[in-house]
C-alpha cells in the first residue's frame, strides 16, 4: 500500500487549550519527512485560543476562562472553544504538490463539505458565494475568508493553515453544540453550531461521519495512533517551556 493511502488517526479528546495547542505543536515539530500523514481528532474544555501573532493582554475576558486559553501555531484572530469537534491534519509537502496555498485549502477542506452534506445541509465556500463579501476581524467567526464554509448559508467553523519545508498543517473547527450561557453581544463571535440547523449530534457521532468523510473524499485508511514516546516527551518540553502561561 502506497504510504499515502494509509494516515495515522489520533484521537485525543477533551483538553485544555493549552494541551490542545500543545499537542499540534508537538506533532509537527516531530514529524520526519517520510512519515504517515497525520490527522487528529479533539474536543475542549471550555476555552479560547488566539493567532500566533496576537497578545492575550487585548482581551478582556481571560477570568471569564480561568486560564484556559493558548495560542495556535496558526494566524488568525480569537476562536472560542468548548462548543465545536476540531481537526489537526499534517500532510508532507509533496502530497500537494503543484498546488497553490488556495488550492490546498481548497483541496483539504473538501472533506469537512463531505461532512455537512453527509448530513443533509448544502455546504459550500465562502468564495462560491455571490452574496458574500470576503472581510477580515480579529474575531475568526466574524469576518469572510474564501474557503471558510457556509452551511445553509451561514458561515460554520473555520480552517488555518501553516506551512514549513517538510509540511503542511491545517486545523479546523467544526461546531457542535450551541454555548449557553453566554452574553448576546458575544453570541456572533462564537459562531452558528449545527444543533441551529436542527440536528442533534454527538461528539461521538460526529467523529464517526468525519472519520467516513475523510476516508470517502480522500480515498485513504485511516489507522488508529497515539502520540508515540518521541512525540510525548517533545509534549511534555513545550508544556513545560512554552505552554506554561504565567
Amino acid at each position: 500500500m502506497n504510504k499515502y493511502n494509509k494516515f495515522r488517526l489520533i484521537l485525543t479528546g477533551k483538553d485544555s487549550a493549552k494541551m490542545n495547542m500543545a499537542k499540534d505543536e508537538t506533532l509537527v515539530k516531530s514529524y520526519e519527512e517520510n512519515d504517515l500523514p497525520i490527522l487528529r481528532l479533539y474536543t475542549w474544555e471550555k476555552s479560547f485560543t488566539i493567532g500566533v501573532s496576537q497578545k492575550f493582554e487585548e482581551y478582556e475576558y481571560l477570568s471569564d476562562y480561568k486560564k484556559n486559553y493558548a495560542k495556535r501555531i496558526t494566524g488568525g484572530g480569537v476562536l472560542f472553544h468548548g462548543h465545536d469537534l476540531s481537526y489537526s491534519l499534517i500532510l508532507p509537502v509533496s502530497y500537494m504538490k503543484g498546488l497553490s496555498v488556495k488550492e490546498s485549502y481548497e483541496k483539504i477542506c473538501t472533506f469537512i463539505l463531505e461532512f455537512y452534506n453527509s448530513l443533509g445541509l448544502k455546504s459550500l465556500y465562502a468564495k462560491d458565494d455571490e452574496n458574500i463579501t470576503l472581510s477580515k476581524s480579529s474575531f475568526c467567526q466574524v469576518g469572510y475568508e474564501a474557503y471558510d464554509i457556509l452551511v445553509n448559508g451561514k458561515k460554520i467553523g473555520g480552517n488555518a493553515q501553516r506551512r514549513t519545508k517538510k509540511l503542511i498543517f491545517q486545523h479546523g473547527s467544526i461546531p457542535i453544540k450551541n454555548i449557553n450561557n453566554i452574553h448576546s453581544e458575544k453570541k456572533m463571535f462564537i459562531g452558528n453550531s449545527l444543533d441551529e440547523f436542527n440536528l442533534d449530534l454527538s461528539y461521538e457521532e460526529a467523529i464517526i461521519k468525519v472519520i467516513t468523510a475523510f476516508e470517502k473524499t480522500f480515498k485513504v485508511e485511516l489507522e488508529k495512533s497515539s502520540l508515540n514516546k518521541k512525540e510525548e516527551e517533545k509534549l511534555n518540553s513545550l508544556l513545560k517551556d512554552k505552554y506554561d502561561y504565567r
